[in-house]
């Protein structure tokens, strides 16, 4: 099991989305949490080539930066009709403007001009990497599949969320609330999103009720 995160936890991002979806999947935990843009600390650059290796640089930078725990995610989109992209480089196609709704049209248009045919299938994939001052650090994955549909539906969440339909369901992300996207069921059955399952994985390691315990104990 890996070491309780026992003092206030530092989100390595400066996405507001993710920021939010993040704090929204902690809030359970009583966990306090500070953002890496309220610290004023830089972004790194993203030299990985995966989303675990991209995770692990803004989680480490962020740790080192801060002497506190960190929490990066490396997350995106991956089109089986393009060859996994855009994949890492997700946030890139929305330019530095960070226009998403550029970046849906930019990915239909890849998929006309590599000839593909619906149904697109698609998945979202997130990287959580936990990174301590002084411990290694911890990596939790977690991947939602399904198809993408244009034009985009929704305007709800952030990102590509409004052209992604996950399977099983009728709503893209987009048109579904946060609670709906992000929810883990009662009976502790996995999540919809991404994020939600990467989150219940590193859950499962340092945020149970007995790592809770102990970090409460820190504070008394």
């Amino acid at each position: 099991m890996t070491s309780p995160i026992d003092k206030t936890l530092v989100i390595a991002t400066h996405n507001p989305g993710k920021l939010a979806e993040m704090q929204d999947l902690l809030l359970p935990y009583g966990i306090a949490t500070v953002s890496a843009r309220d610290l004023g600390l830089a972004e790194p650059e993203e030299t990985g080539a995966s989303f675990i290796e991209n995770a692990r640089i803004k989680a480490e930078a962020a740790a080192m930066a801060s002497h506190l725990c960190a929490l990066a995610d490396d997350s995106g989109l991956c089109v089986d009709a393009l060859g996994g992209a855009p994949g890492i480089h997700s946030a890139r196609w929305a330019s530095e403007s960070r226009d998403f709704g550029a970046a849906m049209r930019k990915v239909e248009a890849a998929l006309r001009a590599a000839g593909a045919e619906p149904p697109f299938r698609a998945r979202f994939s997130c990287v959580l990497a936990l990174a301590y001052p002084d411990r290694e650090t911890a990596i939790f994955e977690g991947d939602v599949f399904g198809i993408l549909v244009f034009p985009p539906r929704g305007t709800q969440g952030f990102g590509y969320d409004p052209i992604f339909l996950p399977d099983g369901f009728t709503r893209t992300f987009g048109e579904m609330s946060a609670a709906e996207k992000h929810g883990i069921p009662a009976d502790g059955s996995e999540g919809l999103s991404h994020r939600a399952r990467a989150f219940q994985a590193l859950a499962r390691s340092c945020l149970d009720r007995s790592c809770l315990d102990r970090s409460s104990a820190s504070h008394t």
